[in-house]
Parts: C-alpha cells; structure tokens; sequence
C-alpha cells in the first residue's frame, strides 16, 4: 500500500478494545487514514483489521500515562506528513473501591491517562488544527461525570474534568473551525469492567449494557456534525445523564452507592 495518501488523518487513542476500536473502525469506514494508540501488543492487530479497509493504519504502542508516551504518539503522527483532521482521545482505565483502600498509584495512574494525556494530546492536536482552521476533536467523558462517583471517586473525577475540560475548550475555538465534543457513554458491554475489578458490582454485573459499536457510531456521527456533547446508547443513558445533572448529590450518591459498591 502506497504510505502516501491524500485522505484525512485522525488519531485515535484506546484503539485496542472496546469503544476505541469501534471508533477506528469508523474512521476508516469513512475515509480516515488513522493513527491507533494502545499499551497492549494487540493494537497491531487491530491495525491488520482496519488495514482490511484499504486505508493507512498506523499502530503505536505507548503508555499514554507517560509524558514520553504522548510524544512518541505524536511524532507517530507527525510523521505520516498528512492533515490531521480529527483526534478521537479514548484512552481511559477505571479503578473500583473504598478509596481509602486502592492503592496510591491506581489513582494517580488514572489521573495521568484519564486527564494529563487528554490535555497533552490536545493541546498539541489543537495546535495543528487551529492554524489550519479546521478540525474534530472528541473527547470520551461518561455519564459518571455528572454526578458524585462513590466506590469510584477518582474516575467519576476524572470523566467529570474531562467533560468540563472539553466544553470550555469548545468555548475557547469557537471561532476557529475547529470543534469539540464530548462524548458520555454509559454502561457499555467492554471490557472496562474487568479491567476495573468492578465485576463484582451491581453496575458490572448489569446485563443490558450497550453495543460499543452503537456507542461509536453515535459518537462519531456527533462529532462529524459539531455537536457539543452526546450520550450515545440507550434511552436509559439520556435519562440517567438527565436525573444525574439535576438530582441533588445527596440524593443521587446513595443510589449511585447501591451499584458501585462492590458485594461481599
């Protein structure tokens, strides 16, 4: 495959599961030339998927918690020498319990690639964009971020940032061309869970929960349009989201508890 194309370029972080390889899916699907980004050896199998497509994929394996590991993402991207049209910043971990009990670097390790590598990433995408008065950027929050997250303080925190972080970054470029919008799933049938120890929650345990497919697909069609934000998925989610923004904390954290908390 000729390494130089004329397609539009997009990055996408936390490309190896999940949400993140629904949304390199969608790109490609659509035209993108991408650059996919995962720690985990297996995002060079997802490029050998994506490159079924016909486009350009570019696989990068850095720790994104890392201030290295951003550089290296980006000098990946720099060096496909193609316009970079969109950023899809996934990447994300959740940590589960009473927060007196989680180990320290957990939390901090969160805050790194939850918050610092969204910043980071951001900051150097909209840096390109800007000037060329042209750009998407979508940021993957989640419908924790409207409300208190008991048994998941930090990463309740962090979506809570994030969110809040991209509408005011929206604000900022609003007359630049470039957009912003961020993304709120809910539950969401991926491996998150297990990856957060929350599999022995009510809220882990929860059968119903959304198509990463679907979720990607709305959110990329949102961020295509302009849109500030999205809850992609269920009608549930909307109305979780909704309930959430209005309920007051000290109502809405109890019931939160009831599905977080892990069982004995």
């Amino acid at each position: 495959m000729d390494s130089h194309t004329d397609a539009p370029l997009a990055l996408v972080t936390g490309a190896s599961t999940g949400i993140g390889r629904a949304l390199a899916r969608q790109f490609v699907d659509h035209g993108f030339d991408v650059v996919v980004v995962a720690e985990e050896d297996r995002i060079h199998d997802v490029a050998r998927e994506l490159e079924s497509s016909g486009r350009r994929v570019v696989p990068v394996l850095a720790d994104l918690r890392t201030s290295g590991g951003v550089n290296s993402t980006w000098a990946a991207v720099d060096a496909v020498g193609a316009r970079l049209e969109a950023v899809a910043l996934n990447a994300g971990v959740g940590v589960s319990g009473r927060f007196d009990q989680i180990p320290l670097q957990d939390d901090l390790g969160l805050i790194d690639l939850n918050v610092r590598s969204t910043v980071h990433l951001a900051k150097l995408a909209t840096r390109v964009m800007v000037p060329a008065g042209r750009g998407r950027v979508l940021i993957t929050s989640s419908i924790a971020a409207v409300a208190p997250g008991p048994f998941q303080a930090t990463y309740a925190a962090s979506k809570a940032f994030v969110h809040s972080f991209a509408e005011g970054l929206r604000r900022d470029l609003r007359d630049t061309g470039v957009t912003v919008t961020s993304m709120m799933p809910g539950p969401t049938d991926t491996e998150f869970f297990a990856r957060a120890d929350m599999e022995d929650t009510r809220l882990g345990q929860m059968k119903d929960k959304d198509d990463p497919e679907t979720v990607a697909k709305e959110g990329f069609e949102a961020m295509m349009a302009g849109r500030s934000s999205v809850v992609p998925g269920s009608f549930k989610n909307r109305l979780q989201a909704e309930i959430g923004t209005h309920l007051p904390d000290a109502l809405a954290t109890p019931l939160l508890a009831r599905l977080t908390k892990p069982r004995d």
